[in-house]
């Protein structure tokens, strides 16, 4: 039978509203879209002057705590941020860096004090997860071994040729640990970089043989905090997925209401018309996933009903964006297909997106068990 969550509360604060608006009024005005191609081939993917204006508000601090230099907003915060900052397909560091503060601080809290203030001040964080490419398993390869040296690689970790502290995830002794390397430690050769599908994101592999960590967190909270940390990554993945897939709908139906066809505006015929419908339903549904999940997350141990609106929230973001994403480039025809067309901006992100902390697959494989009664992982 299925088992309904308890809570099912979803809710906009007022300090949340706020931060969407100006969020929102900030892309607008620093990072249009010519802005954002500007920056497609571009080492960094993003420009130096929006991230430190990002910082100089405060927005890499929302989710940690005052005592160590956040805003003490909670994690559930961060979200209306990256839904506007999705929907200006915005790439900076912004994510990493959170998911990697919001790591640390699970695991270690007070104790990585001087971390996480550097990563509020705007040091650029990032959590080197991957060993292979699935997000649901251990990917705990890399070892450190009894001398205090890391050995192995890590793959796709986001940011890694601009980030200034890496959040490893270790194997010591047969338990996980999170081993804090600074840039410093790692030489030119170490950092591969990987060719994306959305050029407005980075990643690279990294080779972390021989590196001695400058902080290691052990004990049982490290995989209570990876756990979360993921579902957290997948709830602020979702929300940034679902401002894009809104950004794509604009895009739609401003082309719908200007192009003709046989003396007719494209938009009024209803095989276009039920498509864009679908999208904005589609938008609206994993909006509410993911407002649910931004009332319910905070900086406790997250609970089921947490998971439940973490990985919802992503399922529904993923495929609208998907569908989005289709339906834009075969909306614009020819041109769709083209570099100068919006469209393949869209569907190059709902590609990467579907991706990033596990797709609709994997998290309905886990919904499953904690939905149904019948509790077999598979």
């Amino acid at each position: 039978m299925f088992s309904y969550p308890q809570n099912l509360a979803i809710s906009l604060t007022e300090e949340q509203g706020m931060l969407l608006d100006v969020a929102r009024g900030f892309v607008r005005d620093q990072a249009p879209i010519e802005a954002v191609r500007a920056e497609l081939e571009t080492e960094t993917g993003y420009d130096a002057g929006i991230w430190q204006r990002m910082v100089d508000m405060g927005w890499t601090g929302i989710s940690l705590p005052d005592e160590v230099g956040g805003a003490g907003m909670g994690v559930g915060s961060a979200v209306p941020v990256f839904e506007a900052l999705g929907g200006g397909l915005l790439g900076t560091p912004l994510l990493s860096t959170t998911i990697a503060g919001q790591l640390i601080w699970r695991a270690a809290g007070e104790q990585a004090a001087d971390w996480l203030g550097r990563l509020c001040e705007g040091q650029i964080g990032t959590v080197a997860f991957l060993d292979h490419a699935d997000w649901g398993v251990p990917n705990t390869g890399v070892a450190l071994d009894a001398a205090g040296s890391l050995s192995g690689g890590k793959h796709f970790v986001a940011d890694a040729g601009v980030a200034d502290i890496f959040v490893v995830v270790a194997n010591e002794n047969g338990s996980p640990v999170l081993a804090l390397v600074e840039r410093s430690a790692l030489t030119p050769e170490a950092v591969s970089a990987n060719v994306l599908i959305d050029l407005t994101k980075r990643a690279a592999n990294v080779d972390f043989t021989g590196v001695t960590p400058a902080y290691v967190v052990r004990g049982e909270a490290v995989t209570s905090a990876l756990r979360d940390t993921l579902l957290l990554a997948a709830l602020l993945t979702a929300a940034e997925t679902t401002g894009a897939a809104g950004r794509c709908l604009s895009s739609i139906i401003e082309y719908l209401k200007t192009r003709k066809q046989f003396g007719k505006l494209i938009g009024s015929y209803q095989a276009l018309k039920h498509p864009t419908v679908d999208i904005y339903v589609g938008m609206e549904n994993a909006r509410s996933f993911v407002y649910h999940g931004a009332t319910i997350v905070g900086d406790e141990t997250l609970s089921a009903d947490a998971e439940v609106a973490c990985r919802m929230a992503k399922v529904a973001a993923d495929e609208v964006m998907v569908y989005a994403g289709d339906r834009a480039v075969q909306f614009h025809g020819g041109f769709g297909f083209t570099w100068e067309c919006d469209s393949t901006l869209f569907i190059r992100r709902a590609q990467w997106a579907q991706q990033m902390f596990g797709d609709a697959i994997h998290h309905r494989k886990r919904l499953a068990a904690l939905l149904l009664d019948n509790h077999n992982s598979g």
